[in-house]
Order: structure tokens, then sequence, then C-alpha cells
């Protein structure tokens, strides 16, 4: 019998990096100017979601702008951020809590499985809990089913690990 190959399609954030980014964005919102004197703060939270405080809605659009750089420059990927809603808070200022997509959302999955089917290549397709395994009797199908679902652009974050 033929040896199969796989790789898995997944959605986990690397939270250790994370912290990262909030302690550098934390840092930049301390040096500069434009928030000198607010009450502006970036808080990362014992559930794994980060708490955004503004004086206003240009201050916070501003301080996501902020937090996102620093997470991308981490390796987070943008589409793995879920913003709340903006909300008053105490002292007038504006409150925004992000939390992180975790797993691929099985709808998400089956649009996904079919995508993949229809591709009309020999692999397998399965939904995992939250991740899809993928495998294959050749390699190169494999890295062919990457490619193209790197190409479709996703409105989800998604990683390709366990190549085998």
């Amino acid at each position: 019998m033929a040896e199969t190959h796989s790789f898995d399609i997944v959605c986990k954030v690397e939270m250790h990096e994370v912290a990262n980014a909030v302690d550098q964005a934390k840092k930049q919102l301390a040096v500069r100017y434009d928030f000198k004197g607010s009450k502006s703060s970036i808080t990362l939270n014992s559930d794994d979601s980060i708490t955004l405080i503004a004086d206003d809605d240009y201050k916070m659009g501003s301080l996501t702008e902020i937090l996102k750089e620093k997470l991308e420059k981490r390796g987070i990927p943008p589409k793995a951020l879920e913003f709340g809603e903006t909300e008053k808070a105490l002292g007038g200022t504006v409150r925004q809590v992000l939390t992180f997509q975790s797993g691929i959302p099985v709808e998400k999955a089956k649009e996904l499985v079919k995508f993949i089917k229809g591709l009309k290549i020999k692999v397998q397709a399965q939904i995992q809990e939250d991740k899809i395994r993928v495998s294959g009797q050749k390699i190169d199908d494999l890295q062919v089913i990457i490619k193209a679902v790197k190409d479709q652009n996703y409105d989800f974050a998604m990683q390709f690990i366990n190549y085998k």
C-alpha cells in the first residue's frame, strides 16, 4: 500500500506573541505625543481578550491601528482578531474588547472542505473538531491544495501545520 501524506488546516494564535505585541503597543502608547495626558490604555485580560480604552472614537481608531501593527509584526494575522462593539465607559471614555478566533468555525470548515473537493484532486478532506485534515497519496497534490486555499483569501485566519 502506498504511503499517505497529510496536513492540517487550523486557526490558533500564539498567546505569548500576543502578550509581547501588547507590551510593545503599551510602550508606543506611552511615548506618542497625541496620547499624552489621555486615559487611553491597552490591557491583556486573563481570558486572552484585549480591552482597549480611549478618550474618543478617533483615539480608539489610532489605538487599534497601533495594536494591529504590533500583532502583525509578531505574526498574528489581523483576520484572527474579532472586534467587539465600541461602548461608552466611565469618565467619558470609550471601550472595545478584542477576542481571538480559536479554531475554524463549522460552517467555514464545511465551505473549505467543499472547495477542496471541488478542485477534483485526489485528496480527502475531513473536519476534525476545530481543524481540517487533508490527506492524499502525492505530496504535490497537497501543495496544490495549500496554494489554492491561500489564493481564495477567506475571511478567517488559517495556518497549515503537521505537513507530513
